[in-house]
């Protein structure tokens, strides 16, 4: 992708003026997007996206440039202006880059630009006419295909030299239900770091019934009564409350400047005893797994929590240095326009002991929040808003009915204390996180967790 003599000069470049490290990271992407929207293809856009971003650093201080230009003349040009920055002095460096090896955590058998576009239309096409058939209710449905394929180079002033491929595949089918004047939405899309070999493991019939019958249950229900009650959370997407009330505050870009929740919490107590959290970039074929991070760093397993205790934090290359700690394999970036920092991979609280029926018989009154939604979080104070996509009221043990309009408000530190029962059936769902090093595919994920008392958003007097 890039001459090793070239990568030798950029970076004696990046360091002409200063600074104690220089990275190199090379991008090359091919990424297709379809979407049918009433059962005609709106839109089928394709396009590749190439360059290479330079980050220097100084201690703790750091400069990043980057350019879809990767000529000689030009990668030196942006790395000696880059550098313009410090104004301190050439550095003496003696570069031996060495190509490394890596583990394979996600093998490709098909790669989906093989594919032809009919055949990726007839598969919109069957996922349209399942959503919108499922019932009379269903009034719009909209069915999305995604197809990444990504070429990295890495190389930095430790000598580092690594190149790596990404290629992640995902479908997605939102329904509308329509009932009166009254609207609900169901969603449900499904991804993995697959090739084309993905649509032989799911069936989008059934990702296409799953997103109507959530729509459906929701313009039925009656809406959500509001106060605090303990909640029963189910698995999978379940799984973005912890990733935003508590992941991102256990990234080291907040904990290293101690505007996290959990800064300086190393080995004390900040959950419930059966609750423990893991993050793993090595999970095979998972949406968020790379078999290095993007700063060439190999991913790995980081036990967060471990039976209430907070074991450890997910850290980058800069921060890393801030903390006086090593990298966890969490250097993430959505593209060579970005530099890097702390991020989640495939984040989850692990498996319990507990089963969900046993919680629910165990729940005098309360709410089950089958399906959750999106929702906003401080990482500083933890506090969160989350809407329920698909909810149900608890009485005396069973299921009562459906209801809508529920959100769940609440603090991330203080919901992992209150967790009281933690469920055998942990399953992932697939989402895209955004923040300071932009929009990068992560897993969520849990079984299902019961909290004891949490404040629900609904509308008074409903019962």
């Amino acid at each position: 992708m890039l001459d090793k003599k070239v990568i030798e000069d950029v970076l004696y470049a990046a360091l002409s003026r200063g600074g104690d490290f220089a990275e190199i990271f090379l991008e090359d992407k091919y990424n297709a997007n379809m979407r049918m929207v009433g059962g005609i293809l709106e839109n089928n856009i394709s396009g590749k996206d190439y360059g290479v971003g330079i980050r220097i650093l100084d201690k703790y201080n750091s400069i990043y440039a980057y350019t879809n230009d990767s000529s000689k003349e030009n990668l030196i040009k942006v790395a000696k202006e880059a550098a313009q920055a410090l104004n301190q002095g050439q550095v003496d460096v003696r570069l031996n880059l060495m190509k490394s090896n890596t583990t394979n955590y996600n093998p490709i058998k098909t790669f989906p630009s093989s594919i032809s576009k009919k055949e990726k239309v007839d598969l919109l096409r069957r996922g349209y006419e399942a959503a919108k058939n499922y019932d009379d209710v269903i009034s719009q449905v909209t069915v999305g295909y995604l197809e990444e394929e990504q070429n990295v180079l890495i190389a930095n002033t430790d000598g580092l030299l690594v190149q790596d491929s990404r290629v992640r595949t995902r479908y997605s089918v939102q329904s509308v239900a329509t009932k009166g004047n009254e609207m609900q939405v169901g969603y449900n899309a499904p991804g993995a770091s697959m090739g084309y070999e993905f649509y032989d493991t799911i069936d989008v019939k059934d990702i296409a019934n799953e997103a109507s019958r959530i729509a459906k249950v929701a313009v039925n229900a009656d809406h959500c009564p509001s106060g605090l009650m303990p909640v029963i959370i189910d698995n999978e997407f379940g799984g973005v409350l912890f990733h935003e009330a508590c992941g991102h505050a256990l990234e080291a870009e907040f904990v290293s400047k101690d505007t996290s929740a959990f800064a300086n919490k190393l080995g004390q107590v900040v959950a419930s005893p059966v609750v423990t959290a893991i993050d793993d970039g090595t999970m095979p074929n998972g949406w968020g797994t790379s078999n290095v991070d993007d700063e060439g760093t190999p991913t790995q397993r980081n036990v967060l929590i471990e039976n209430g205790v907070l074991k450890s934090y997910l850290v980058d290359k800069l921060n890393g240095r801030r903390m006086n700690t090593s990298s966890t394999g969490s250097g993430r970036r959505q593209s060579y326009k970005f530099a890097p920092t702390s991020r989640m991979n495939n984040t989850y609280i692990d498996a319990g002991d507990s089963a969900l029926d046993e919680m629910i018989s165990n729940t005098e009154y309360g709410l089950y929040a089958k399906k959750l939604g999106g929702g906003s979080v401080d990482p500083a104070t933890g506090d969160f808003n989350f809407a329920v996509m698909e909810g149900y009221i608890v009485k005396d043990g069973k299921i009562l009915k459906p209801v809508r309009g529920a959100t769940l408000i609440g603090n991330g530190v203080k919901v992992l204390e209150l967790i009281d029962m933690v469920g055998n059936n942990l399953e992932l769902g697939q989402g895209m996180c955004g923040a300071s090093s932009g929009s990068i595919p992560t897993n969520v994920g849990q079984p299902s967790i019961r909290v004891k008392s949490l404040t629900v958003g609904g509308r008074k007097g409903d019962e």
